[in-house]
């Protein structure tokens, strides 16, 4: 692959998906698209490129894909599902008895894995959230992957990692060397293909959202303007959660962190006198 190429790659990446890829990534590139260059009877990523450039739409956005990061796995860092069953939940039933319905965003929710845990967490909470009305929309920049994740079959390596047996045994129904999450489960998460550079305020008001292990992909710049934007689709008293290595700190005032919930942040009120929430409006139309 030539400096050129790879150039040129970069710059794709970064326009269509966020992608900020260093000057010294180019074996994950070459690792990431020879396979696709062969599969489409290609001889290497220079000639990739090349067909790219001539306009081959559904190859531009199969390389997209490629290289966008699918790693997840069942309760992720296990940490940000405590925080939500000991302390989000419970603060949210209580905020939210008058109209009995929570809202929940995963962005960025590649194969199922951690929208599933989510709500795997809403069925264990019980008579706690009987008769609600719960919602988790799962979003992610990937059409592949969301087919995936809508089918909720899983691998027997996918749910030894950090899935608990006994959630297995309850919510899992084995088909052949495959596991199935059960119908009702399956039927609490809306799937919707969506960039995060892109508008998302059409999603309305969440309670909680997961934007976690994305946004270190990102440049500052772009992480701020998620931030920003992320802010206003967020209840006042609601809940960002953050994957383990990353922060709003030093990168937006949009967030706060939320006191003694390490990878958790609330809106901040303080921000800019009336700019934080123009979607106020979308909260009570829904």
């Amino acid at each position: 692959m030539t400096p050129q190429d790879y150039d040129y790659l970069r710059k794709l990446l970064k326009e269509r998906s966020g992608l900020d890829l260093s000057a010294d990534k180019q074996y994950l590139v070459e690792s990431r698209l020879m396979p696709l260059a062969r599969r489409a009877g290609l001889p290497g990523i220079p000639e990739l490129a090349q067909k790219m450039k001539s306009g081959a739409a559904a190859l531009t956005s199969d390389v997209v894909e490629a290289m966008t990061t699918n790693e997840t796995f069942f309760f992720r860092d296990k940490i940000p599902f405590d925080h939500l069953k000991q302390a989000v939940l419970p603060e949210l039933i209580q905020a939210r008895a008058a109209r009995r319905s929570i809202r929940i965003w995963c962005a960025a929710s590649s194969t199922g894995q951690e929208p599933y845990s989510i709500a795997m967490c809403l069925k264990e909470m019980g008579a706690a959230l009987s008769g609600w009305r719960t919602e988790i929309v799962a979003t992610d920049l990937s059409q592949g992957v969301l087919e995936k994740s809508r089918a909720g079959l899983f691998t027997q390596f996918e749910v030894q990692r950090g899935l608990p047996i006994q959630l297995l045994v309850k919510y899992f129904t084995q088909q052949g060397e495959l596991w199935q999450l059960n119908a009702d489960i399956r039927a609490m998460v809306q799937h919707r293909q969506l960039n995060l550079l892109q508008d998302f305020s059409h999603l309305g008001m969440f309670d909680i959202v997961f934007c976690r292990n994305v946004l270190i992909y990102f440049d500052q710049d772009t992480k701020t303007n998620i931030f920003d934007r992320l802010a206003k689709q967020v209840e006042t008293d609601g809940v960002l959660a953050l994957g383990a290595a990353e922060s709003v700190v030093g990168i937006s005032d949009a967030f706060k962190p939320y006191p003694e919930r390490r990878g958790l942040y609330r809106p901040n009120q303080t921000r800019g006198a009336g700019a934080a929430f123009p979607f106020r409006v979308v909260a009570a139309a829904r």
